[in-house]
C-alpha cells in the first residue's frame, strides 16, 4: 500500500488502470510433489546448508492463513510513529496471535534510513529496531514476511533514468537485510519489494525492470548463506496487480529462477468504485463481486493450480474502515464484501494478509482492541465457512406515510435460511414474515411493532440466520426524506444545512445545465465520497470539499442530486462566483 495516513488510491485498479492485452499462457510447467519448480541450479558457498522446512512452499504458505499487516508503523515515513501509531510491542504480536492469526507481515520503509549514496548504509539504529520487531513476532510463533516497502515509490520507481544507482542501492539493502536475518528461523520470509511501480514505462518495460531487481535480490539472499540459503523468498507482479499479463510475466520470471522456495504475492482491494466510492460504485454489485471472482479465477488457473503457493501480502476496502471519517462504504455492503473474499480466497487456496493501518482502522494499537467488533468477527468468520446475507441490511420504513410489507432478498451462500431473530425471540412465520423465492417479506404488523414509537434512526435490529455462518442483520429504520437549506460562503468549503431525519447519505451525482459533469472527477456525474462531499451527522450537515468548489466552473451553476440510502434523492444548485460560493434548494 502506498500509504499516507490511511490507504490511498491505488495507482492500478481504478477506471484508469491499464488492462493490459493478454498474453498467451506459458508453458506448463513440470510439478513434483509441492514445489513448482526445479531444484536452484546456483551452488552455494554456505559451509553447511541448513535443513530445508519440514513443509514445502505450498503446505507452508498454507500455514499462514490467515495473516495480517503491521500497516503505517515500519513503513511509516520518516519514522515508525510518523503516521499516528504508537511504538509497536510485543503484547501487539500477543494480541493478533490470540485473535488467531498465524503471520504476520510487516512492511519496512528504508528510505530515510539508508544513505542515498554508495555505499548505501542502513541506520544500524532503525536495522536494530526492524531486528527487534520481527524477533517479537517470531516469538510468538508466527510467520513473519519482511520487505522493502514505500521505497518501491521514492527511489524504486525512478529506475529507467537511474538505473544503476537504484539496482546499486537496491542491492546494497537486500545484501545488509539478508546478512542481519541470515541466521532467523526460516519462518522469516523475505519480499521483494511491495508494489513494484516504474515511472514513464510501458508494461513490457516495467515487467523487464522488476524481473531485473528481483533476479538481483534472489541472488544476494541465496549467496549470503545460512537459512537464507533456503527460505521462501516472496516476489510480487508489477503491481502487485493480479491481471493476466502481470501474472504471466510473475510466472515466467520464477521459471527462470529455477528455484523451489519461491512465493508469488498480488494485493487486492477491490473493485476501484466500490472500494473509494465514486462512479456510483455504492454497492457490491454484481459488477464489484465479478471483479473479485475473476481477480481469484486468474490466481486459481496461473498459480496455485500449478504448485505455486500465493501469499496475498494485502486486502481490504482503500477507504474503509476509517474511524476519523464518515463511512464511504455502507456497513453491510462491506460485510458482503469480505465475507465473499473469504470464500473466493479458501477455493482458491490462497493466504491472505489484511491490511491494517493501525489505530483509525482495525486494531486500536494503543489499547489493543477492534475498533468494529462486528467487522473483525465477520473477517474471521469467513476464513472457515461461508455466512448469509441479504440484499440490505436496512428496512426503512418512512415516518410520514403508514407502514406496509418490506421484501429483502436473502443471499444464503450455499446455506439454509433458519429464520427470523429479535434477540432471544423467534419471530414466526407466516405472521411477521413470509420466504418466497429467495425473497423475505416482513408483514406491515411486524414491522409496526419492530418501529416502536418511529423515532428517525434504527428503532430496532433482527437477525436473519442461517445453517452456518454469521447472522444478517437487519434494522429497520424510520426516516422521512431529508431536506436541505440555502447557504452561501467560501471556496474553501461550504456546509448545506441538512436534517437528515433518520436518513443516511450514500452519494452525490453532480452536472451542469449543458450536461457535463461538475466536479475534478469528470469522467462521472458521481463524485468520490469525502473527497468532494462529506455528510456530517452530528453537526446536520453536508460539506462541499475545497477540491469540489474550486474545480467548478464560474458562473455556471451545477446541480447536485444527493442520493440516500433510502432511496431518496434530493436536488441543490450550487453556484461559484470567484471565492465566493451560494448554494440553493432546487
Amino acid at each position: 500500500m502506498k500509504g499516507t495516513h490511511h490507504p490511498t488510491g491505488r495507482r492500478t485498479d481504478g477506471p484508469g488502470r491499464v488492462l493490459g492485452l493478454l498474453l498467451a499462457l506459458v508453458t506448463l510447467i513440470g510439478l513434483t510433489g509441492t514445489t513448482a519448480f526445479a531444484a536452484p541450479s546456483h551452488r552455494d558457498t554456505s559451509p553447511a546448508r541448513p535443513p530445508r522446512l519440514a513443509a514445502g512452499p505450498m503446505d507452508t504458505v498454507a500455514a499462514m492463513q490467515p495473516s495480517w499487516n503491521l500497516g503505517n508503523s515500519l513503513d511509516a515515513i520518516p519514522g515508525e510513529t510518523s503516521w499516528g501509531n504508537p511504538p509497536v510491542t510485543k503484547a501487539l504480536f500477543d494480541t493478533i496471535k490470540a485473535q488467531g492469526f498465524r503471520s504476520v507481515r510487516i512492511p519496512v520503509t528504508w528510505t530515510d534510513h539508508q544513505s542515498s549514496t554508495a555505499p548505501y548504509t542502513i541506520d544500524a539504529a532503525w536495522m536494530n529496531r526492524v531486528k527487534q520487531v520481527v524477533d517479537w513476532a517470531l516469538a510468538d510463533g508466527l510467520h513473519v514476511v519482511i520487505n522493502v516497502h514505500h521505497d518501491s515509490w521514492q527511489w524504486l520507481s525512478g529506475m529507467s533514468t537511474d538505473h544503476d544507482n537504484v539496482v546499486a542501492r537496491f542491492r546494497a539493502a537486500w545484501t545488509q537485510i539478508a546478512a542481519r536475518f541470515r541466521d532467523s528461523s526460516q519462518a522469516l520470509l523475505f519480499e521483494s519489494v511491495n508494489e513494484p511501480q516504474f515511472d514513464n514505462t510501458t508494461d513490457a518495460q516495467g515487467i523487464q525492470y522488476l524481473k531485473e531487481l528481483d533476479t538481483a535480490f534472489h541472488t544476494v539472499v541465496r549467496q549470503s548463506g545460512g537459512n537464507n540459503a533456503t527460505r521462501l523468498l516472496v516476489l510480487p507482479s508489477l503491481h502487485t496487480n493480479s491481471d493476466q499479463i502481470y501474472l504471466d510475466a510473475l510466472v515466467s520470471e520464477m521459471k527462470s529462477l529455477n528455484d523451489p522456495n519461491l512465493v508469488a504475492t498480488v494485493h487486492y482491494y477491490g473493485w476501484y468504485p466500490f472500494s473509494v466510492n465514486i462512479a456510483g460504485g455504492t454497492r457490491f454489485d454484481a459488477t464489484a463481486q465479478k471483479d473479485m471472482t475473476d481477480h481469484f479465477t486468474r490466481i486459481r488457473d496461473t498459480l496455485t493450480s500449478k504448485g505455486i503457493p500465493v501469499y496475498l501480502g494485502e486486502y481490504s476496502l482503500l477507504h474503509y474502515p476509517d474511524q476519523n471519517h464518515p463511512s464511504r462504504v455502507e456497513a453491510g455492503e462491506a460485510l458482503k464484501y469480505f465475507e465473499q473474499f473469504g470464500y473466493e480466497a479458501r477455493a482458491a487456496g490462497v493466504t491472505t494478509a489484511l491490511w491494517d493501518p493501525g489505530t483509525f482502522a482495525f486494531m486500536d494499537r494503543a489499547t489493543l482492541q477492534w475498533t468494529d467488533p462486528a467487522l473483525i468477527a465477520a473477517i474471521k468468520s469467513s476464513w472457515t465457512t461461508r455466512s448469509g446475507t441479504a440484499s440490505s441490511d436496512r428496512i426503512f420504513l418512512a415516518k410520514s406515510s403508514a407502514i406496509t410489507a418490506k421484501t429483502l432478498t436473502l443471499n444464503p451462500n450455499g446455506l439454509t435460511f433458519q429464520g427470523l431473530w429479535q434477540g432471544g425471540t423467534r419471530l414466526v412465520q407466516g405472521r411477521d414474515y413470509t420466504v418466497s423465492d429467495g425473497r423475505l417479506t416482513l408483514t406491515a404488523s411486524a414491522l409496526t411493532r419492530l418501529a416502536g414509537s418511529r423515532a428517525y434512526g434504527i428503532n430496532s435490529t433482527i437477525e436473519a440466520r442461517f445453517s452456518r455462518g454469521l447472522p444478517w442483520k437487519i434494522h429497520v429504520t424510520t426516516y422521512d426524506r431529508p431536506v436541505l437549506s440555502d447557504t452561501s460562503g467560501g471556496t474553501g468549503g461550504l456546509t448545506v444545512p441538512t436534517r437528515f431525519r433518520g436518513d443516511l447519505l450514500a452519494t452525490m451525482e453532480a452536472k451542469y445545465a449543458d450536461g457535463g459533469n461538475a466536479g475534478p472527477t469528470d469522467w462521472t456525474p458521481f463524485q468520490e465520497f469525502n473527497e468532494t462531499f462529506s455528510p456530517d451527522y452530528p453537526g446536520d450537515g453536508i460539506s462541499l470539499t475545497s477540491a469540489f468548489l474550486n474545480s467548478l466552473r464560474d458562473n455556471a451553476q451545477a446541480t447536485l442530486t444527493f442520493h440516500f440510502w433510502s432511496g431518496a434523492t434530493v436536488t441543490y444548485r450550487v453556484t461559484k462566483n470567484g471565492g465566493s460560493v451560494t448554494g440553493t434548494v432546487a
